[in-house]
């Protein structure tokens, strides 16, 4: 087997169990890309059995923090058996589902999302990649499932020397699938939607939209970066619930005309028709940012707005640039926000943390002129967890402010 030694000092993230294992801190020793090693402390001390990855700043990443561990085919179909069980700890009222969160479920760089009867999995680490043919075959066991489609195009792959890889890796099948979430539908296609097809980590704060637009009967609701219109959809499942939808109006906006659609039909799918239903809704392919500053130059408010933006800053050393296009957006929205209106805003970016996420919407507010209450704190849904050991995970931060009355 073959060996890290690490820096003197360096060992201490590993002792409290994190994960990774940075460049700077192995003094010596190397490996094949996704290949095991043992890795130690200055003085040989046993810390964990990680997978090498010779192109990537986090040169290991941990499979096992006890010694006595093999891994080994067993392992992993333990180790996925057991992050599929954990899933039945949760209420989650969807049949599209995260399986494996990467590290939080002790497999770095595997992503797994079931849609119905079908399995998408990322393979973004050169260890996982390493022990493809292994995990999907343990998947399929776990879930008594058949089909398995392969998304490994994510950009991350590039760090770990890897090409993106995508298709059918188990079984085959249609990947336009319509998934239930809560009380409404949602359709997605596995093969070309954002991540593994859809944003699953948003279900629970779509759900506290719903539940919102119902108490508060909200007339006219601003969706912006809407992709497939699941939060238009919430508000109006919302509104529906509170008898509330004569009358209303929903703006969504996306600057990807193919969301635009898909976000238009999910109104059919949902039994809300744009004709007769006593609804008036807008589907805007544009820039957002545009958008805000022509809504503020016509005098036009909402009662409510949902900012759920791209990952500005997928890294801390993004995070000066996106803090910057965080603020500006916040601004604009807050500008536009009846008072009394609710702003739901998101950032997704791992590299801004929920305290300066906060920061910067404060900041947005003085310079909109705009006071607020922070209502609540929203995050990723259960199945996408943040450990104890690996607080890294919490990646997406959301806020509800409520404007202060005039």
């Amino acid at each position: 087997m073959k060996t890290l030694r690490l820096k003197p000092g360096k060992e201490r993230s590993m002792q409290r169990r994190h994960p990774w294992v940075f460049e700077s801190a192995i003094a010596r020793g190397g490996a094949d890309s996704g290949e095991t090693v043992r890795v130690e402390s200055h003085d040989g001390a046993f810390l964990a059995w990680a997978a090498f990855s010779p192109t990537s700043k986090i040169r290991a990443r941990a499979w096992s923090f006890v010694e006595t561990q093999r891994i080994d085919a067993a392992f992993f179909a333990a180790v996925c058996a057991r992050a599929v069980g954990a899933r039945g700890l949760f209420d989650l009222q969807s049949d599209g589902v995260r399986l494996i969160h990467g590290e939080a479920d002790g497999l770095p760089g595997l992503i797994v999302d079931r849609y119905g009867d079908t399995l998408v999995a990322q393979f973004l680490s050169a260890g996982v990649e390493r022990w493809k043919d292994v995990l999907a075959d343990a998947l399929l066991a776990a879930t008594g499932l058949t089909k398995l489609y392969e998304r490994s195009d994510a950009s991350g792959r590039e760090r770990e020397g890897l090409k993106p890889v995508t298709g059918w890796l188990r079984g085959e099948g249609a990947t336009e699938i319509t998934i239930r979430e809560h009380g409404w539908k949602l359709s997605l296609d596995v093969a070309t939607g954002h991540k593994t097809g859809f944003y699953l980590d948003q279900r629970d704060s779509r759900q506290r939209f719903a539940e919102l637009a119902q108490h508060r009967r909200f007339k006219r609701v601003l969706n912006c970066f809407c992709y497939t219109g699941g939060f238009t959809v919430a508000a109006l499942a919302g509104l529906k619930a509170a008898g509330a939808l004569q009358g209303a109006e929903l703006v969504s906006v996306d600057s990807s005309l193919p969301a635009l659609e898909r976000a238009r039909g999910h109104l059919a799918l949902n039994g809300f028709a744009e004709e007769g239903s006593g609804i008036k809704t807008e589907f805007l392919d544009a820039n957002v940012n545009t958008v805000l500053r022509d809504f503020i130059d016509q005098g036009r408010t909402f009662d409510a707005i949902v900012l759920d933006p791209p990952k500005f800053a997928p890294t801390v050393a993004h995070a000066e640039r996106a803090a910057r296009a965080y603020k500006d957006i916040n601004r604009l929205a807050l500008k536009l926000l009846e008072p009394g209106g609710v702003l739901l805003t998101f950032s997704c970016s791992g590299g801004i943390s929920a305290d300066l996420f906060h920061k910067i919407v404060a900041s947005a507010g003085l310079d909109a002129g705009v006071d607020g209450y922070i209502a609540e704190r929203l995050g990723a849904a259960p199945d996408h967890p943040m450990t104890i050991e690996f607080p890294e995970g919490e990646y997406l931060k959301g806020l509800v402010v409520v404007r202060k009355p005039a």
